[in-house]
Order: structure tokens, then C-alpha cells, then sequence
């Protein structure tokens, strides 16, 4: 009797230490020992969350949501706006291409799942469990799908638009929730073929995910996060749970058990675990995180913009709150980039002198080096698979690169090009060597 009452008070104290911990934890946690972000990588995100809430709007020029900043959209220079009825069935969601001449932007922006149209949930449910082999790494199979699609039917319109407007403007992608993941794999796609866009710099490209679902593999999510940026507002679910996509939304009215459950599973995971799993999908690129709520502390603060590339730790506890759910809501982040944003530029001058500029920039360089090699020292798989540009920005041996950078370059013609053959272009090999072309990938679990 004593040895069962021993194992049951050692039960009921690990449970008790577990449910502390868990129920104590605030979204801010994972960005405590971030630096504050800047003005000038603030400004961008926030009109791109207007691009993509613009797709939302019936009429343009008076929306329902006015933007929370000046910035609004010209009706005007709205180039292309496809809604749902022409779209084939469970290709992609709804999308707008605008030319923002004010700075020089041209931006491509997907909208997020909309729980009432059955043809999103054929891009979502469409997973294969993470297993597409792609450029290195593991991708979400739906996503990588409608990103090709939507590359099939609007590169032309992209590449004439960028040599119309001059060498000057940026390529950006944005979406939200579901269509993060669609534009941040445009992205890399784009990125590793150039030269079907006029040979755009990869410092002219750049994405916005904002909500961003988990949608590749921790090696591709760190090695493109110079060029794709995730948007994540406090205590948001999406990003945080390694769950497939179709078991998140497919527990949407029991989404608060669904969570807990969650949680308690992870907790027993090892962290070296999580990290060797190369099949595990994470949010992309660099993290934003909108901070405006602490523990022990009533209501909402100021917002603060932290951000950093996290490589182990990287967005991994799901946050038990009663916000996990608003703050997915792409009108609220937007409201609190934009607020954030004004709070920043009221602190300091409008204008930073050039030498700040300058070392702000070789900062976000160092930092994007310095997560690449803290990728290898975890031998996290494929973490040196790295393209050209990236090897010689880290220094990490360029025997990994040689395949990247022939990748890169394979593509020659400036014409119409299939993007379903570029993009088997990034395919992988297995692990006997061959090249994996095959759509669905057959691995054991």
C-alpha cells in the first residue's frame, strides 16, 4: 500500500508540475531574449497585411476594414483581383496582384482559409503527412501544389509587369494562414529560378507570411529566412503546433480540447527528437513576433515587435489562452503591426541617418549566418544543403552547395516556362540516390 501511495503522489506531482507550467506559459516566452525589430522591416510587413485584408473587400475604395495606418490602396493600380468562381476546384484561394508605386512594390497576396468553401480544404487535406521531398528538405504537398498553379497562370503576368516598371521595384509575396504557406513556397521557387524574371536580385524578392501555417521542414525554413519573413501576433495556434493542418481545422468547434491534447503529447517529445525529425514542418523564414500581453498582468499593453531566426525552440508550445484563436485573425495583427509601427516611429526621427541603416543591415546578415551554422552544429538533417548564395554568405563548406547552385542556375530560357518541370527541378534525391520526381513520396514512418 505504501509503494502505491508513493506512485500515486509522485503521478499526481508530476501532473501538477506540468499542468503549472503549461498553464503559466504566455506567448511571450518564446521571444524573451529577442532584439526589438526596426522601423524600416516593420513598414513592409504592415502593407502587405493591407494586401492581403484588400482581398477581403467587396469595394476597394470604401472597405469594410479601413487600414489602421495612412496607407491605403489604390483601386487603380489593382492590377489583377480572382476570386473564388475563377479558380478551379481546390486549386488555390482567392489572390490579387497590386503595384504599389509609392514604393516601389510589386505584391502578389493569397488569402487564408475560408471555413466555409469545401475547395480549400482539398489544398489543405491535400499533406501526404509532410513527406514531399523538395530543394533539400520536406514541404506540405498541398501548398507546394497550389503554389505551382498559381505560378502556372500569373508568372507571365509578374515577369511583364517587373520589366515594364523597371529594375528598381521588389517582387513580394504575402498571405495569410493557408496562403502563407502558398506564397512562402512561391517564394523559394521564384528565388532558386531568377532568371524566368529577368534576373531579379534575391534582395529585390521578399515574402510576408503572415499567421503563417507550418509548412516546411526546419533546414528550409532557416536556410531562405533572408528573403521570407512570419508575422505572428502573442499567442497564436497555427504556427505552434507541428499537427497536420487538416487535424487543426477539422477540430475547429473542439479546437480548445483538441490544443490541451496537443500539448500533453508534446511535452513527452525530446527536443533532439523534434529536431532530427526532418519531416517535422515549422513556420518559414525569419520571425516578427507582436508581443501585448504578459504573465500576471490584465489586459492588453503597447504592442512590441520582437524578431530573430530560431533554430532550436523554434515556436514549439502551443500557448493554453483564451486569445490562442483571436490572435490568428488577420484584421487584429494587422491593427497591432500598425500600432507597434507608430509607437517606433514616434520614439525616434522619421528618417534613420545611413550608417544606422548600414548596421542594421550587416546585423540581419550576421544573425541569418549565424542561424545556418547553429543549424549544422544540431545536426538537424540536410541543414548544410544549402544553395550558392548562402555558402558563400556562411562560409559552410561548398561541396554541399554544388547541386544547389545548379539548381539555381539549371534554367536558361527567359520565355513561358512550365513551372510543374522547374519545380521538379528542386526534387531531391532519395536515399538510394535517385532523383525523386514521383508527386506523392513513399517513405516509412
Amino acid at each position: 500500500m505504501s509503494v502505491a501511495c508513493g506512485l500515486e503522489c509522485v503521478v499526481c506531482l508530476g501532473c501538477s508540475r506540468w499542468a503549472w507550467k503549461r498553464l503559466t506559459y504566455v506567448g511571450a516566452y518564446d521571444s524573451e531574449a529577442w532584439p526589438p525589430a526596426t522601423a524600416e522591416e516593420l513598414e513592409p510587413a504592415a502593407r502587405a497585411c493591407r494586401a492581403v485584408l484588400a482581398i477581403y473587400e467587396d469595394d476597394l475604395a470604401n472597405p469594410r476594414h479601413p487600414p489602421a495606418g495612412g496607407f491605403r490602396m489604390d483601386p487603380a493600380d489593382v492590377v489583377k483581383r480572382v476570386p473564388y468562381e475563377q479558380i478551379p476546384d481546390g486549386c488555390c484561394p482567392p489572390y490579387l496582384i497590386y503595384v504599389d508605386r509609392e514604393h516601389k512594390e510589386l505584391v502578389l497576396a493569397v488569402r487564408g482559409l475560408n471555413l466555409a468553401r469545401q475547395s480549400d480544404y482539398k489544398v489543405l487535406l491535400d499533406n501526404r503527412l509532410g513527406r514531399q521531398m523538395f530543394d533539400g528538405g520536406f514541404v506540405h504537398h498541398g501548398l507546394l501544389q497550389a503554389a505551382t498553379w498559381l505560378l502556372n497562370r500569373e508568372a507571365d503576368t509578374l515577369r511583364r509587369f517587373l520589366l515594364d516598371l523597371g529594375p528598381d521595384y521588389q517582387l513580394v509575396f504575402a498571405g495569410h494562414s493557408l496562403g502563407s504557406g502558398i506564397a512562402a513556397l512561391m517564394t523559394i521557387i521564384v528565388v532558386n529560378h531568377r532568371d524566368q524574371f529577368g534576373g531579379i536580385p534575391m534582395s529585390q524578392i521578399r515574402c510576408y507570411a503572415i499567421a503563417p501555417a507550418r509548412c516546411m521542414s526546419l533546414n528550409l525554413a532557416v536556410k531562405y529566412a533572408d528573403v521570407i519573413n512570419s508575422i505572428i501576433l502573442q499567442d497564436d495556434f497555427l504556427p505552434r503546433t507541428p499537427t497536420p493542418l487538416e487535424h487543426i481545422f477539422g477540430s475547429i468547434f473542439c479546437l480548445p480540447c483538441f490544443l490541451v491534447l496537443a500539448c500533453l503529447r508534446d511535452t513527452f517529445v525530446p527536443e533532439k527528437r523534434k529536431l532530427n525529425d526532418q519531416r517535422r514542418l515549422y513556420a518559414p523564414g525569419r520571425m516578427y513576433h507582436i508581443v501585448e500581453r504578459k504573465i500576471c498582468r490584465c489586459g492588453r499593453y503597447p504592442p512590441e515587435v520582437r524578431t530573430a531566426i530560431p533554430v532550436d525552440g523554434r515556436f514549439e508550445h502551443i500557448v493554453l489562452s483564451c486569445s490562442t484563436t483571436a490572435d490568428h485573425a488577420l484584421v487584429w495583427i494587422e491593427h497591432e503591426l500598425q500600432k507597434a509601427l507608430d509607437l517606433i516611429q514616434d520614439k525616434k526621427p522619421m528618417t534613420p541617418p545611413l550608417q544606422q541603416k548600414m548596421v542594421r543591415k550587416l546585423s540581419l546578415e550576421q544573425e541569418h549566418k549565424d542561424a545556418l551554422e547553429r543549424a549544422v552544429s544540431l545536426n538537424i538533417p540536410q541543414a548544410t544543403a544549402a544553395t550558392a548564395d548562402h555558402c558563400q554568405a556562411t562560409g559552410i563548406a561548398p561541396e554541399s552547395c554544388q547541386e544547389g547552385a545548379a539548381v539555381a542556375n539549371g534554367s536558361k530560357s527567359n520565355g513561358k516556362g512550365n513551372w510543374d518541370d522547374l519545380v521538379q527541378k528542386l526534387f531531391t534525391r532519395n536515399e538510394s540516390g535517385h532523383l525523386v520526381l514521383k508527386k506523392d513520396i513513399k517513405m516509412d514512418s
